[in-house]
């Protein structure tokens, strides 16, 4: 089971499942880390007393994370001669470690929840972290054991329809929930030019190009917009045949079987939503168990597969037995081709419908939060950062591309996250003290308990808020200091003047023209 959560909640969300069911039957499972390339090369390095230079210069030719490849090529890359006997040792020993357990490291959030005690079952450990016990065993030693596992998950979408939803309801006293936002064809319209910086799901590169070809205009569209740019469909090239049967350039057909071997129309209530063409997880299973006729055991085996890349030669066997039953029923090798390189496309990251129909409509809600409350909005996901593609300073870029006037963080306006401020009859995005880089939490929020009336000059800031010289010169940098009439230059130089030690007695008497 597999449960989203706020991302700021997820630790909330755990103690709770501690609580409830008591931690001699609650705890996060292990998960094996693997050797990789360059952690094998610096370890072996290590071993074989070669140094930290070497190991480096060798490890940094390394591309990609689950190679094996520590050619020679790679070595002369970096410089060095591998009929070297104590390098090429060193390669040697690297390369055989390459998937070999390294050690054991907590789950992120996989809970397995017992009927009887913990200890009972498996050996259990108390974590790092406080008020958290883990058990010794991976998430395919519980599958074996059919013991239920519960994924608690964190997404920053959200923690930011959330935060968007309680500054609506601050500033406009309009109370929205998830099931209670509109569906507008103006929102559409806006996802329709590929307008979804910020949104959840269609704002990557790959979905903005292909949503002005899509052309979304009602939910179902958007759940496949969501799950058509994955490895799946791309995979088994499912993505141009159903652009080109959506945009009428191409006739809708349902391949069929030989008359002799079943009704013409097997695969039409499996097909017939997405114009014929397979797009989904539970359509592909849905085609293995009728076009090639796989058992309940054969489909269950199929699914394993698919859930993990690990699972290489299970794959290829199944591929050839999926493939010879289709065309042995009377479907073409392509179409059945297609099919099965679809399903090892979901074996690296699959997507079936229900969860791409749950993500489509985060997607359509801060979709609809970006069109209709883009200052509300803005703001939300720059407190709920880090999240998402885009920089803090592409979002605020895109909210004023949207019409929002976006007013700058300041030392007598701002608070910790961002906020909103009326503005010529509307609302207006006030940055935060949190956009300051470099400006810790705890002194901005000391800045704004202090701020009783406005700061009047540096001094009366460093005196009354308590901030050293380096949190002065950082507000400075970040133009902060412009209701005290400062811009960023002067506040600079202002700021180089402050002194975070005390006068010694030696100087403060001269200053007051007392004899040294």
């Amino acid at each position: 089971i597999d449960v989203d959560f706020e991302h700021e909640r997820r630790e909330e969300v755990i103690q709770h499942i501690y609580q409830k069911y008591g931690r001699h039957r609650a705890g996060l499972c292990a998960t094996v880390i693997h050797y990789r390339p360059r952690s094998a090369i610096r370890e072996v390095g290590k071993v074989m007393g070669l140094s930290q230079d070497v190991t480096s210069a060798l490890a940094d030719t390394v591309w990609g994370s689950w190679g094996k490849d520590m050619s020679a090529a790679s070595t002369a890359q970096a410089g060095l001669d591998l009929n070297d006997p104590l390098l090429r040792r060193t390669v040697k020993l690297a390369e055989d470690m390459i998937g070999m357990p390294r050690h054991l490291s907590q789950h992120v959030g996989g809970f397995i929840l017992t009927e009887g005690p913990l200890p009972e079952t498996v050996p259990i450990g108390n974590a790092a972290m406080p008020d958290r016990s883990f058990i010794e065993w991976d998430k395919d030693d519980i599958d074996e054991l059919r013991i239920l596992k519960v994924d608690v998950l964190a997404l920053g979408m959200l923690t930011c329809i959330r935060k968007c939803f309680d500054l609506l309801r601050a500033h406009e006293g309009r109370r929205l929930t998830l099931a209670s936002i509109p569906h507008c064809d103006d929102t559409y319209a806006m996802l329709q030019r590929g307008d979804s910086i910020g949104t959840f799901q269609v704002e990557s590169r790959a979905q903005m190009a292909m949503l002005p070809r899509l052309k979304p205009k009602v939910f179902y569209d958007l759940v496949i917009q969501v799950a058509i740019v994955r490895p799946g469909p791309i995979q088994g090239n499912m993505v141009h045949p159903y652009l080109r049967r959506r945009a009428g350039l191409e006739r809708v057909e349902y391949p069929a079987p030989a008359p002799e071997c079943g009704p013409p129309d097997e695969l039409h209530a499996i097909l017939n939503r997405t114009e014929g063409v397979p797009i989904f997880q539970e359509q592909a299973m849905k085609i293995a168990m009728v076009a090639a006729e796989f058992s309940l055991a054969e489909v269950d085996a199929l699914r394993k597969a698919m859930a993990t890349f690990r699972s290489r030669g299970t794959i290829g066997r199944l591929e050839e037995l999926m493939v010879s039953r289709m065309v042995g029923r009377g479907y073409s090798r392509e179409f059945a081709e297609r099919c099965f390189n679809q399903i090892k496309g979901f074996g690296e990251y699959g997507f079936p419908e229900s969860h791409a129909t749950a993500f489509a409509h985060l997607a359509y809600v801060s979709a609809w939060l970006k069109c209709h409350h883009p200052a509300a909005f803005a703001a939300a996901l720059l407190n709920s950062q880090p999240m998402g593609f885009y920089a803090p300073a592409q979002i605020v870029r895109d909210a004023r591309e949207h019409g929002v006037t976006v007013l700058p963080a300041d030392v007598n306006f701002s608070e910790w996250d961002n906020t909103l401020e009326p503005c010529d009859g509307r609302f207006a995005l006030r940055l935060g003290l949190r956009q300051i880089e470099g400006l810790s939490r705890p002194l901005a929020e000391r800045l704004c308990r202090a701020r009783d009336r406005a700061y009047a000059d540096l001094a009366d800031l460093k005196t009354r808020a308590g901030c050293d010289a380096r949190a002065v010169r950082l507000i400075a940098a970040a133009d902060g200091l412009r209701s005290m009439g400062l811009d960023r230059r002067a506040g600079l130089w202002q700021a180089r003047a402050l002194r975070d030690a005390p006068e010694l007695p030696l100087f403060g008497r001269r200053a007051e023209g007392a004899e040294p």
